[in-house]
């Protein structure tokens, strides 16, 4: 009688606790409270269609590319769709809306001293 490994019965510890690789995300609940307003959700198209993604799934999405420097297409599955993500960041870009929140998250980190200007301009 041959017996293979993929017949051997598995005996693994439940995780009841989630991943235990899963990324931080890039913006932490209290900053999205601060630059939420930002980015709210439109409303529904009359027409029907498919719900919005999230703005927040997709802004990490974004964070991921500009800090990876990665492609749009190698965007990790855990995100919205590269598309969804590259349209959003188009758009909010042109609104300016990248830039006000970036300005409201340095404002407050300034004021808490926890920016270095000099290292951080240098």
């Amino acid at each position: 009688m041959l017996i293979t490994l993929s017949s051997w019965p598995q005996r693994r510890r439940p995780n009841t606790t989630g991943s235990r690789t899963a990324p931080k995300p890039f913006v932490s609940d209290l900053q999205w409270k601060v630059i939420q307003d930002l980015f709210a959700d439109p409303d529904p198209s009359p027409s029907g269609g498919r719900p919005r993604v999230a703005p927040r799934a997709c802004l990490e999405g974004i964070l991921w590319v500009l800090k990876n420097g990665g492609r749009w297409q190698d965007l990790p599955d855990r995100y919205p769709s590269p598309a969804t993500c590259w349209r959003r960041h188009r758009d909010w870009t042109e609104a300016g809306l990248i830039l006000k929140a970036w300005e409201r998250l340095a404002r407050i980190m300034d004021r808490r001293k926890l920016l270095d200007w000099s290292q951080a301009m240098g």
